[in-house]
């Protein structure tokens, strides 16, 4: 046989024009897109292959209308120049663009019409992909296997099953593909016959199967068939270990974790959540310790674990570390530690997440705004919570109960029921939580009749069946009215039984008016619901105290000790600076500036003498004498907190603190008239709402 001669140079030639498509491709792929177009244009001979090199490495740098201009400056074009065309435009999601390219095509080929039917699949656009795909003249197994992955993401299973069926050839993916579409339906006896007819099984197959075990609970099958897998790469481990994560078998999760060969990232941080969620919040940071290679996912599970268990100091010092080594916080990271923000009342590091959600422009997501206005409630500024609100036009339900609730806990009644009526007015269909925000309101601010009023159309015109938090809010607005009566006879009346949170409410009105009789029944009540609760016996003997039956106060004090039943310590705390100082009552003597927290004290307690101020000992709960209930007053951890605002934040900012527990009768009289001698705003929250004190007043207008 002969072979047509080749003349040296020629061969040359086409050696240099392979070497300078394979370089134009090579940088085009590595984002060097200017380096691969000058090598093409210095080609002295350019094929057909070369301009597609050129075509498609612009369609890969994001850049179709360049691409677009060299195809149409082609002097010879083939069947893969078009099909580049058509794929480069699928690739930028410019399926329209594509189509056009398709239909004036002069020739396809069956690469042409698969390429238009993915493109159509991976728009979402399912219905047309499925008319272009039965128009098809020829269809190969990739053409069937792309259109069954469309049906499958459509959801459309019982259809791609009988797609399926009818393929003349069925690859391993298409089956693979099938396995997870019916595992995701929880159909595992079909998954499980398509995967046993495999006759040649890849490690995808394996993990499908296995992935669709452990997302329908039979972890124990998973298991079974992931011990008989002949060869596991870290996608199957980690399937393994999210099924007993995801399942809450920590224990499980963690002795798999131990033996896997691998640790990817997405393992690691999968073990993160679990121990997190398992409240292990030691070992789930053990593990992010032990990392070497961290991703965003890495540091945002860390964040809401320290988020989800109350350790809020702990995630803020997390966020501004992950700041720090150049980490941008991703979307579950910054509504996490908005969270942490709203909780510890951090309003600058509030501000700091709130200007950064502007440059990312997540700040127009509804839910990241309702996010932002509980934050900017929660730290205090409830005006910013409402230029907030008021940016957005259309307001979803859930941005709506974020102000009304935001103006409840401030005690502002007037302005929530004015944002409930504007909520209506707007055609949004007031919910659950609407109501239970609206009437709060009312029971904080003493607007007992709108209370009712709107209680009573609950169901008649909005058609919301009240449920026992509503009449929770009702019992509180009756019995911080001081009609005790009439919340025990609503009580009586409820159409379910009575939870600790309604018994509850009963009991905070009793103490307010001192009704003795109902109070003990109301912790009773409490006692046989929540025995290990400490609230209730500490209430009842808060209402002892105060009327001296201090034999009484001595007798539960002993039964709670005999229950190993304890009372969280009071805590205050004050940002300054972005750094969050805790103070306990009775004691600043941890803090380093502690020899000024007591001058400022001092300096307090003379200027309050001189306007009147008498410290009341009754909220004392100790059988002490008098010299002594006055010193516990000085040291409660409000007055410590508030005097450091004094000491550090400047002259013309709200001095703004936080405590766990509700603030007590003493300190709200003190802190009134603390506002009023030092010309100051301070903002206080306690456990159950705001106050705003200044110029001797306070926001709750001693209704609280």
């Amino acid at each position: 046989m002969r072979f047509p001669f080749i003349s040296r140079r020629t061969y040359c030639a086409a050696l240099s024009a392979s070497s300078s498509n394979s370089q134009i491709s090579h940088f085009a792929r590595i984002g060097q897109i200017n380096r691969a177009r000058r090598i093409f244009d210095k080609l002295p001979h350019k094929t057909v292959v070369s301009w597609n090199a050129i075509v498609g490495g612009y369609f890969q740098n994001r850049q179709p209308r360049e691409a677009q201009n060299l195809f149409d400056k082609m002097p010879d074009r083939n069947t893969v120049s078009w099909n580049g065309l058509i794929s480069g435009y699928v690739k930028n999601g410019m399926i329209m663009d594509a189509r056009k390219v398709f239909d004036k095509m002069p020739e396809r080929n069956v690469v042409s019409w698969t390429a238009m039917v993915r493109g159509y699949v991976q728009e979402g656009m399912i219905k047309e992909a499925e008319s272009l795909f039965w128009e098809m003249p020829e269809k190969n197994v990739v053409s069937w296997t792309v259109m069954l992955g469309g049906l499958i993401e459509d959801g459309r299973v019982d259809e791609a099953r009988k797609l399926f069926d009818m393929m003349p050839v069925k690859d391993v993916v298409a089956r693979t593909n099938m396995i997870g579409g019916l595992c995701l339906e929880g159909r595992l006896s079909e998954a499980r016959e398509i995967f046993d007819e495999m006759p040649k099984r890849n490690v995808i197959a394996w993990t499908a199967m296995i992935s669709g075990y452990s997302m329908n609970n039979k972890l124990d099958v998973a298991r079974k068939l992931f011990e008989v897998m002949p060869d596991k790469n870290e996608v199957t481990w980690t399937a393994m270990l999210m099924g007993y994560t995801r399942s809450a078998r920590i224990k499980e999760a963690a002795e798999l974790f131990e033996v896997m060969p691998m640790k990817p990232v997405a393992a690691c941080n999968e073990m993160i959540i679990g121990f997190g969620q398992n409240g292990e919040v030691g070992k789930a940071k053990w593990v992010f310790d032990q990392m070497r290679e961290k991703d965003d996912g890495t540091w945002s599970a860390m964040i809401k674990v320290y988020e989800r268990k109350g350790f809020e100091l702990e995630a803020l010092n997390l966020f501004s570390l992950m700041q720090r080594e150049g980490v941008r916080p991703n979307f579950p990271s910054t509504i996490s530690i908005l969270s942490v923000c709203g909780s510890l009342a951090s309003l600058d590091h509030g501000r700091q997440v709130h200007a950064q959600l502007v440059r990312s422009q997540f700040d127009s997501d509804l839910y990241v705004s309702s996010v932002l206005i509980t934050m900017y409630i929660k730290c205090g500024d409830i005006v910013k919570a409402k230029r907030v609100f008021d940016t957005f036009s259309t307001k979803d339900t859930i941005m709506w109960n974020s102000i009304i609730t935001g103006y409840a806990q401030h005690g502002l009644g007037n302005e929530a029921i004015q944002v409930f009526h504007d909520m209506l007015s707007t055609g949004v269909a007031p919910d659950e939580i609407t109501f239970i925000g609206v009437l709060t309101a009312c029971s904080y601010s003493g607007k007992i009749k709108e209370g009712l009023d709107i209680f009573e159309s609950m169901k008649s015109r909005y058609l919301v069946d009240p449920r026992i938090e509503h009449y929770a809010c009702m019992v509180d607005l009756l019995g911080r009215a001081g009609r005790l009566n009439e919340a025990m006879s609503l009580i009586g009346n409820m159409p379910m039984k009575a939870d600790a949170i309604v018994w509850g409410a009963l009991l905070g009105g009793c103490k307010t008016h001192k009704k003795l009789d109902l109070a003990e029944v109301a912790a009773r009540k409490l006692l046989e619901l929540e025995p290990e609760n400490a609230g209730p016996r500490i209430l009842l003997s808060n209402i002892y105290a105060s009327q001296g039956r201090w034999e009484d106060v001595a007798e539960l004090r002993k039964s709670m000790r005999a229950r190993n039943v304890s009372k969280p310590p009071g805590c205050s705390w004050i940002e300054v600076e972005k750094k969050v100082h805790m103070f306990t009552g009775g004691d600043s003597t941890g803090h380093p500036e502690h020899a000024a927290i007591l001058k400022i004290l001092e300096k307090l307690g003379g200027l309050l003498r001189e306007i009147g101020y008498c410290p009341d000992g009754s909220f004392v709960l100790h059988d002490v004498d008098e010299e002594e209930k006055v010193h516990s007053l000085r040291y409660h951890s409000e007055k410590l907190a508030v005097a450091y605002g004094l000491l550090k934040v400047p002259e013309g900012m709200p001095i703004r603190v936080m405590k766990n527990l509700r603030v007590c009768g003493d300190c709200h009289s003190a802190i009134k008239l603390i506002a009023k001698v030092t010309r100051r705003e301070i903002i206080l929250r306690d456990a159950n709402r705001f106050h705003h004190f200044k110029d001797g007043l306070c926001s709750c207008g001693d209704y609280w």
